[in-house]
């Protein structure tokens, strides 16, 4: 065979490979589009889901949930959207679980005491002193505790067909805003007060008479005379909800609510048949929000903090020890009577009593006491400039 003919030939095989390869190709690729692929179903198959939080737009926990939202939509590359609405754009705050658990909503951002009528147990996620516990604390106990194991079972015992995730610890919240500072146990006597979840039962064994509303409707009340004072959460929020409008005293410090968190829901059917992939980065984002909102939160609170001294005028106080100890008093036996009517609710608080009596010494013994460090710094500064 010459040179010539041996390079044709050499071609010929090579152009038979190239044509086999590709046919072979564009065949798995109409058979990919009969089949319904991954690859296929990638181009056309976006999930999109559609939330609701429980806050008005102007809260920054709105935000907090349009932060989360925007995570899981770009670490998703677009694969799944997620759109947030807020409070009362298709269901009440209070009827978020209702409306995520039979699929009117996809899922939702609130707090575990909104849902506090349905089981009284999953209180014990939001109120209460958490036995001196943070709220960092009670993320830990609930990823490594135990505690995201019997909230399933929480949900379950009610019918709830839900994901949860907790996200976001909150710091303490104030004991609330009044007519004039509070600074006895009797001043709660015949008060009309707003608070939710177990607090409830906390203000209410101190004479208080508690009216349990969502968050934009709380000044409103407070403007019509319908309540005498109010806790919500937060200097941002309070700001935001426009608080210092009605009233011009908050009392800082309290154990009614001292370890919150935010709850994350997904309608379980539409979670469950969601891509392992896309199910992962839910996780990962639903920790990375919660880690982002903890810095958000000292960034933004303690400017508004500022803001409601210095622009709005209001007067803060911290709540008198005697207080604190009486809610502490009253605390434990709530708790005793809810354990004897509630085995779940038995089972809840001896997990976190257990996790609490070895954490809480820890932190007590390795962390150092901010306020002489403070104090050091700034005050004795402050002191000797004037």
């Amino acid at each position: 065979m010459t040179e010539h003919k041996k390079q044709h030939t050499a071609k010929e095989a090579t152009n038979s490979t190239r044509r086999n390869f590709l046919g072979g190709a564009l065949a798995g690729t109409a058979a990919a589009a009969t089949m319904g692929f991954p690859m296929v179903a990638k181009a056309q198959g976006q999930v999109k889901f559609r939330f609701q939080s429980t806050w008005p737009t102007v809260d920054i926990f709105h935000e907090y949930a349009n932060d989360f939202a925007q995570k899981v939509n770009d670490m998703s590359g677009g694969d799944l959207s997620i759109e947030v609405l807020p409070a009362g754009s298709v269901v009440p705050a209070f009827a978020l679980l209702d409306a995520v658990s039979k699929g009117t909503l996809d899922g939702g951002h609130g707090v575990l005491g909104y849902n506090y009528g349905k089981q009284n147990a999953l209180a014990l996620y939001s109120s209460g002193p958490a036995f001196g516990m943070d709220a960092n604390m009670i993320l830990a106990w609930h990823k490594y505790g135990g505690g995201k194991e019997l909230l399933e079972r929480l949900y379950d015992s009610i019918g709830g067909n839900v994901v949860s995730f907790l996200s976001g610890p909150m710091p303490t919240q104030a004991l609330g805003w009044f007519k004039n500072p509070i600074t006895k146990v009797e001043d709660f006597k015949g008060l009309k007060f707003r608070t939710n979840g177990l607090a409830i039962d906390m203000f209410t064994a101190m004479g208080a008479a508690v009216n349990a509303l969502p968050g934009g409707e709380i000044v409103p009340a407070m403007d019509r005379g319908l309540l005498d004072g109010a806790e919500f959460n937060n200097a941002s929020s309070d700001l935001a909800l426009g608080f210092p409008d009605v009233s011009k005293v908050c009392m800082l410090q309290s154990f009614h609510q001292a370890a919150e968190t935010f709850e994350i829901t997904f309608n379980k059917d539409k979670y469950n048949a969601l891509p392992k992939q896309l199910q992962a980065i839910i996780e990962n984002a639903v920790e990375a929000a919660s880690a982002d909102m903890s810095w958000k939160a000292v960034d933004r609170y303690s400017q508004d903090y500022i803001k409601l001294k210095e622009e709005h005028g209001v007067k803060f106080y911290k709540t008198p020890d005697a207080i604190l100890l009486e809610q502490l008093k009253v605390w434990d036996n709530i708790i005793e009577t809810k354990k004897a009517e509630n085995d779940l609710f038995r089972e809840i608080e001896e997990s976190q009593r257990a996790f609490a009596t070895r954490a809480v010494a820890w932190d007590m013994d390795t962390n150092n006491n901010r306020r002489m460090a403070y104090n050091y710094y700034f005050r004795r500064a402050a002191q000797q400039q004037s």
